[in-house]
């Protein structure tokens, strides 16, 4: 996977794009920079919605969720190695097998 372009980038592409001149297309400017045509409307898009111009998903949402989900993975790993001790340990205290203990 390609690195992501700095924010400060971004912006500053975002911004040319919005106030380019008229009769200047998206894919000069695009091509000015060197992105490509759908990499600038993905981020002009992402940029209204973070403007509130367009309903969707924040960039800061986006971020929140991805940092929750992180969180979330780190738990249920925890409780997965929880699981597995109160079971190892269950087992260990049981009479019967192997047991020296009277």
């Amino acid at each position: 996977m390609p690195k992501p372009y700095p924010r400060e980038f971004r912006d500053d592409v975002v911004r040319v794009a919005r106030g380019r001149e008229p009769g200047v297309t998206l894919e000069q400017v695009a091509k000015d920079f060197g992105v490509h045509p759908m990499t600038l409307n993905k981020w002009l898009r992402q940029a209204a919605v973070d403007d509130g111009d367009k309903p969707g998903t924040t960039t800061a949402e986006s971020a929140d969720l991805r940092e929750a989900n992180r969180r979330i993975r780190l738990l249920e790993q925890e409780n997965e190695v929880l699981r597995r001790a109160a079971a190892y340990l269950s087992q260990a205290h049981l009479p019967g097998k192997g047991s020296t203990r009277s």
